[in-house]
């Protein structure tokens, strides 16, 4: 059963990112003092009290022209409330009623979806007066309340209780199994496209996109069913992210906030699509970012977007591939894929390797077949033997998964040379199919006196 959606709404800065991150129990959403800094609707699982739900943080409603930044920025606050089981209309009880709370309420009172009033910054008597004017707005009293501070946290929960009870015996979800959502985070330098593709793979325009660069700042996740073309719909959790510039380019206080949301969100997910975009090319910029998913150990997705529109597609593309394979090592054998995002073109295909590289990322050898593969090494190519000291190795086991994590253990292997430790490396993902997933292996040498191998 889907969980219940509260949506927070109000005019900008009455502080509904505020209340969205004490809801959620975590610094998700930005927040700064200059108002208009939510954009797109952010969703999260909210905990109150007992309660659990899903709550949207929109961005500030303006009574703006359709077209403009604002304008769109309120279609999808407004497309946000009409999916919502409940809103939380927000006014600032210091500042008082403006005519566009008023606004607001008339839109609000016009639509299906039920509202509770809440006079936000009421904490000590600074508040009373802007509280009480908030009655005038139509939806009964309102509950007085600190998103700062905590305050009035009984009373939001006694007015949601009716609209977002979880039924009883609800179970939980295992985020392991294998039929849990496929946490999908799509990367990339400012208007590659990102917000297009995901805007297209859900056949809506849910996240705002336009020729302004830097128009996503948080990192938004949304749950989604992908109708696999060769099988039953399959669960995803699509996250886009702000656009990450060269670190020396980025000085605005929001922007460094929005990378290193982005960041965050690179470790929240299971597979990582670096989205390049064709008319410029792979540049250093995208090197790094491929770098830090990698060294993060998430598994990576290079796809080149914008092919409707690229010139000598096969030029670029072995130009692409021949650039990775010099500028980053590690990300040799990494899925490289042609998309459109403007027409859809290749995008059944990146969901099918997404999730196919997530397979081998979450995959477990059993010991037995790993040391059979490891004895078959060692015989091919025997180690090393440095300053006339032998070593030997004695078995290797997989210590976890998400990403696949072995240990090799014996007597002076903390001696073999790195070239050996990738031999082996590469040799466990041919063996066992792993693709350009991330593969660690760690070397463990006892260190016992007495034993004689290591005289």
């Amino acid at each position: 059963m889907p969980q219940p959606i509260v949506a927070i709404i109000g005019r900008p800065n009455v502080g509904k990112s505020t209340l969205f991150n004490r809801l959620v129990g975590k610094r998700l959403a930005l927040v700064d003092d200059r108002p208009g800094v939510t954009r797109d609707r952010r969703e999260g699982d909210a905990h109150l009290l007992g309660l659990e739900f899903r709550v949207i943080d929109t961005a500030g409603y303006e009574d703006e022209d359709p077209v403009s930044l604002p304008g769109r920025m309120r279609a999808q606050t407004e497309a946000a409330v009409r999916e919502a089981d409940v809103a939380l209309f927000l006014v600032d009880a210091r500042a008082g009623l403006t005519p566009l709370d008023e606004e607001i309420a008339r839109w609000l009172r016009s639509a299906d979806t039920p509202v509770v009033l809440v006079a936000n910054k009421a904490e000590g008597r600074a508040g009373e007066a802007g509280a009480i004017e908030a009655m005038a707005l139509g939806f009964g009293d309102p509950i007085l309340f600190s998103a700062e501070h905590g305050e009035g946290v009984v009373d939001l929960f006694e007015a949601l209780l009716p609209f977002v009870e979880k039924p009883e015996g609800e179970a939980e979800e295992d985020p392991d199994a294998p039929d849990a959502p496929l946490k999908l985070a799509i990367v990339g330098r400012p208007n590659a496209g990102k917000s297009t593709l995901i805007n297209k793979l859900l056949g809506q325009d849910r996240l705002i996109t336009g020729p302004e660069a830097g128009i996503t700042r948080d990192s938004i996740a949304i749950d989604w069913l992908w109708p696999d073309p060769e099988g039953e719909p399959r669960r995803v959790r699509l996250i886009d992210t702000a656009g990450m510039r060269k670190r020396a380019r980025v000085q605005d206080k929001l922007e460094k906030l929005s990378v290193a949301d982005a960041l965050r969100a690179i470790d929240f997910a299971e597979v990582v699509v670096l989205l390049l975009d064709a008319t410029k090319g792979l540049e250093v910029q995208d090197l790094k970012i491929a770098d830090n998913v990698l060294q993060e150990g998430r598994a990576l997705i290079l796809a080149i977007n914008k092919w409707d529109v690229a010139q000598d597609q096969s030029r670029l593309f072995n130009g692409i591939k021949a650039a990775l394979e010099e500028g980053l090592a590690q990300a040799r054998g990494v899925p490289l894929l042609t998309v459109s995002a403007y027409n859809g073109k290749g995008l059944d295909t990146l969901m099918k390797v997404a999730f196919e590289t997530r397979e081998a990322w979450s995959r477990r050898v059993s010991t037995g077949a790993l040391n059979r593969w490891f004895e078959r090494a060692l015989e091919a190519n025997p180690p090393p033997a440095p300053g006339g000291k032998r070593i030997k190795p004695r078995y290797v086991t997989q210590v976890k998964t998400r990403p696949p994590s072995f240990v090799l253990f014996g007597t002076r292997v903390d001696l073999l040379p790195e070239s050996y430790r990738r031999y082996l490396v590469n040799g466990l993902r041919r063996e066992f199919d792993f693709g350009a997933v991330p593969v660690r292996l760690t070397l463990r040498a006892p260190k016992n006196p007495f034993d004689r191998d290591r005289e």
